[in-house]
């Protein structure tokens, strides 16, 4: 992903209202952010903790930002695994949240959504470069190369980012 700035985040958002854009809370380390890692931005909001955001790069060049809300987290122990749906990764209890994006247009401003399962901190990016690591500590072991792996998390990410956009 290439590096871009707080403008060019809050002019992404297609889930929300231009207000809600200018005031939701942009990351202050953007200029530090692994660009060249990155499938996406991702990032949880650290006044309002159920708030996640994401943006991504649009295949003509734009970007596209999703609005995100974090399902309250469940009472599971300690030792319940959860796998993220984009990236596949596994986590212990709360390294999963299921998140939920207000559709846009017509169908978000009549209360429709649609849910994935992703990694809580969202960033997926990370983990399938082997960058970040789960604290489960017993990665799944599979055959596809890092690149294979990158090309899945994009694709699994385009078909949540389409689902928003129907």
């Amino acid at each position: 992903m290439r590096p871009v700035t707080e403008d060019d985040v809050r002019r992404s958002f297609v889930n929300c209202s231009k207000g809600e854009a200018q005031r939701l809370s942009v990351p202050r380390d953007l200029d530090e952010q692994p660009w060249d890692d990155l499938d996406f931005l991702g990032w949880r909001d650290p006044g309002a903790p159920d708030r996640g955001y994401l943006v991504t790069a649009r295949d003509d060049g734009g970007l596209l930002g999703v609005t995100l809300r974090a399902a309250p987290k469940a009472g599971r122990g300690f030792t319940a695994r959860s796998m993220c749906s984009l990236c596949l990764t596994t986590h212990t209890s709360g390294g999963v949240s299921l998140m939920t994006a207000r559709r846009a247009g017509e169908a978000g401003r009549q209360g429709n959504t649609v849910g994935q399962y992703l990694c809580a901190d969202l960033a997926c990016s990370l983990y399938v470069r082997g960058r970040k690591k789960s604290i489960v500590g017993a990665e799944i072991d599979e055959t596809l190369t890092v690149e294979e792996k990158v090309a899945r998390a994009r694709r699994n990410l385009a078909t949540f980012i389409d689902s928003v956009l129907k």
